[in-house]
């Protein structure tokens, strides 16, 4: 049951219209709740019990956080008491989070961590195969994020869920459970229990976003995938243009697939009368990297910094520790995504980035007229064509992390003539298209992408709903009729 599909639509109007007709807030949650389980047992029943698992474990660890303490201690003894408490509850915050950690790493990393140690004596293709290759539950690094910001929230003082459906209708919701968006215990379980009917403007919304996200995905992200897909597994008789574009292309291609599931998750959860947060705005055109990590991914950004950065000190102990810190962030992300090492350098770059862009606002203050040339028009354009240039660079680490792999493509990135079966084969007779064809459309693309953002945060223009809804059906059926013959799981899904 995927996103989108014939059978996630007859299951989303399914669960719509019992959501709806139930009055007891207690028994829409329990509806949440049964819906979500067999909608991820649809996906990965082997793994539902262990999801399960993790949460009654997150539940029983954030009751206990909040447990009081005997008040009855003699006034004598109350602080000797208080500092007990205070560790026991530090002590079950850590088994929380580190039960939480533990499982990701054990699935995600044990592999890879044999093969940097240079494990012998066990087969870690074996390994590989049994443990890791086939078995990642999906979503669990978006369950175990929220787990962890959920009993942190629990040890800084807000209140602990009361039972576990209330709990378990939160972690397990369907739209948001295998992708995000990050979200917190405590404004999902408002909404639930106080829902708004979506009225007229909300429906159509909700199956706008729907609409849009499938088109996105299946029209867009799909097509370009074929693309990068054949140029990187050629890539031995690639050439520097060809590496170029398939980078490129795998920038688009990864924004609009993982923005494709946010729109349907948040257009399905609209329809329940739920407002999911946003995840992107328009990262392709920011002016800095400062700016375009609050921009992407939006919900992981704000984990990171709640949760780690601030943590760490965030900016609060000097430039140099900020810059550390925000190196150390970084990196985190880069190790979040995978066990290879082109993770860690895309989080390097990434990290370094940030940095300078902090160094040049310190000695911006202190050079006025360097901070109003980044304010100028020429300054502006620079400091896009400088912050795309290095996202979209970075991509290669992130989509070829293996060694051998990125590698193979930086020698052949300067240069180099692509084999003349490369053009034949991938573009001509795979594609349709020649070399220069394929930048037109991408970048015709891209630039309808920008005219986008343009009307709306420039001239703060939005479509009305009248117009969604007589597009809703137009994009549907495109999504529908010219989507490629194979279904492409989303980019995200591996994380």
């Amino acid at each position: 049951m995927i996103l989108p599909s014939i059978t996630y639509a007859l299951f989303l109007i399914s669960v719509i219209g019992i959501f709806w007709a139930l009055e007891s807030s207690r028994a829409r949650l329990w509806l949440l709740l049964v819906a979500s389980l067999v909608f991820y047992a649809s996906l990965q029943v082997q793994y539902l019990l262990l999801m399960v698992a993790l949460l009654l474990v997150t539940f029983f660890i954030g009751t206990a956080l909040v447990a009081p303490m005997d008040w009855r201690t003699p006034n004598a003894r109350w602080q000797v008491a208080e500092q007990g408490w205070n560790r026991r509850r530090r002590w079950l915050l850590g088994l929380g989070i580190g039960a939480n950690v533990l499982l990701l790493l054990g699935f995600k990393y044990l592999e890879g961590i044999g093969r940097l140690l240079g494990w012998t004596g066990i087969s870690l293709a074996r390994l590989d195969d049994t443990f890791t290759g086939l078995v990642m539950p999906l979503g669990l690094s978006f369950f175990v994020f929220e787990c962890i910001a959920y009993l942190v929230d629990v040890y800084r003082g807000s209140p602990a869920a009361v039972n576990i459906v209330d709990f378990g209708a939160y972690k397990l919701f369907f739209p948001k459970l295998i992708s995000g968006p990050i979200t917190r215990f405590h404004p999902f379980l408002e909404q639930v229990e106080r829902p708004r009917d979506p009225g007229l403007n909300g429906v159509v919304e909700g199956l706008w976003l729907i609409a849009y996200g499938a088109v996105k995905k299946l029209l867009l992200a799909d097509h370009i995938a074929i693309l990068v897909n054949l140029s990187f597994d050629n890539l031995p008789r690639a050439g520097s243009a060809d590496i170029a574009l398939a980078v490129f292309a795998y920038g688009l291609q990864l924004y609009l697939d993982f923005s494709a599931y946010v729109n349907i998750a948040r257009g399905s959860a609209l329809l329940l009368g739920i407002n999911l947060p946003e995840n992107f705005d328009a990262p392709y055109f920011t002016t800095s990297l400062a700016t375009f990590w609050r921009r992407w991914h939006m919900t992981l950004g704000d984990w990171l910094r709640n949760y780690l950065y601030f943590p760490l000190g965030g900016s609060r102990q000097g430039l140099g520790r900020t810059c550390v810190n925000l190196m150390i962030i970084m990196l985190i992300a880069g190790i979040w995504h995978g066990n290879n090492w082109g993770f860690v350098i895309w989080g390097g770059i990434h990290g370094a980035g940030l940095v300078i862009h902090r160094l040049m606002q310190s000695l911006g203050k202190a050079v006025p007229a360097m901070a109003a040339f980044w304010l100028s028009l020429p300054g502006t354009i620079l400091g896009w064509m400088i912050t795309q240039g290095l996202v979209f660079s970075s991509w290669l680490f992130f989509r070829l992390p293996d060694p051998q792999q990125f590698t193979l493509a930086l020698q052949r990135l300067a240069g180099t003539t692509a084999d003349p079966q490369f053009v034949q084969g991938v573009y001509l007779e795979s594609l349709g298209f020649s070399y220069g064809q394929l930048w037109l459309l991408l970048g015709g693309l891209f630039g309808l992408m920008g005219i986008a953002y343009a009307l709306r945060r420039g001239l703060k223009l939005e479509l009305s709903w009248p117009v969604k809804l007589l597009l809703i059906p137009l994009f549907s059926l495109l999504a529908w009729l010219l989507a490629p013959a194979e279904t492409l799981s989303y980019i995200y899904f591996d994380f």
